[in-house]
């Protein structure tokens, strides 16, 4: 398999802090790579390391081959655009402007492809409007527009959804499929959305206080996460105790709902619920999302 990105013993330290410690990524090329991980996990910082903003304190990663101590690694960013923390684009200029500083800085021959990007990010007819005047999926947009000058094949986006509506959620989604469909643009995505990521995603890998802690794809994890029966009772506390005393394992979601991690026989369930004068009013078979996977790896709460 060919890999955009390959991370081994990857570490970053600060003064008094490690944020990254031994980290070990493999993002296929072609693929959508959800990073996942709480705040500090150390997302940000792998970004900028691999985008050459930072030095690693010691480890070594390979952009398509070629380690970041190589001579050559200056070329192989070439291949990359990236969105980091927040779009780099410039306020007072349209959407056609900004991309055409971006052709300037990169030493572009000519503005041939501009248009191509903005009817890809679906800027063409804003026309002379200024950035500032854009709103933030709008925005978010023209960043990736700035990433995409230059025509690279690897695209690192870091919380690109942030604070979005929910229509231009759906803007981001439909442009990162398109580009890694069409333009065969391999993607390394973070995003506090998770459910948003579970949509996008071919690969993931979970962070957890600088250290990669599981890779795997989306089917592997689709097979991994584990299923459960939702069940809908008039009393929980009784339904509890019926599955205690078969030792099934459940975890209580509310007063009258509770999911059980095993295949029970409802008849049986339904007859020893009766006999604690508790009623199952519903049940319905669920799969584990990825945010639940996600905490039950890591533990504690969500805060990708």
């Amino acid at each position: 398999m060919e890999y955009a990105l390959k991370s081994k013993n990857l570490q970053k330290k600060y003064r008094g802090f490690t944020a990254l410690s031994g980290v070990d990524i493999n993002v296929p090329k072609g693929a959508i790579y959800g990073f996942v991980g709480k705040n500090g996990a150390g997302k940000t910082t792998l970004f900028r390391v691999i985008c050459g903003l930072q030095d690693p304190s010691s480890g070594e990663y390979e952009l398509y081959g070629v380690k970041n101590n190589s001579k050559k690694i200056s070329e192989a960013r070439r291949h990359m655009g990236a969105v980091i923390e927040t779009p780099s684009i410039y306020p007072d200029l349209s959407a056609k402007e900004n991309l055409k500083h971006q052709y300037r800085i990169l030493g572009m021959p000519d503005f041939d492809g501009i248009d191509e990007i903005l009817n890809l990010i679906g800027l063409e007819s804003t026309g002379k409007k200024k950035a500032r005047n854009f709103s933030l999926g709008m925005r978010q947009r023209l960043g990736i527009g700035v990433a995409l000058c230059g025509n690279p094949d690897f695209l690192v986006l870091d919380e690109p959804i942030n604070g979005l509506d929910p229509q231009g959620i759906i803007e981001i989604r439909e442009l990162i499929l398109r580009l890694n469909r069409e333009k065969q643009i391999t993607v390394l995505i973070s995003s506090h959305i998770l459910d948003e990521l579970a949509r996008l995603a071919t690969h993931f890998g979970f962070i957890d206080k600088g250290k990669i802690v599981c890779e795997m794809s989306a089917d592997e994890l689709e097979a991994s996460s584990r299923k459960c029966v939702r069940l809908k009772v008039t009393d929980v506390k009784a339904l509890a105790k019926v599955l205690d005393e078969k030792k099934l394992e459940y975890k209580v979601i509310s007063e009258s709902l509770c999911d059980v991690y095993a295949e029970p026989n409802l008849t049986e369930l339904t007859l020893d619920l009766v006999k604690v004068d508790c009623e199952l009013l519903s049940l319905e078979n669920k799969d584990e999302s990825l945010e639940s996977f996600f905490i039950s790896l890591t533990g504690g709460e969500q805060d990708a």
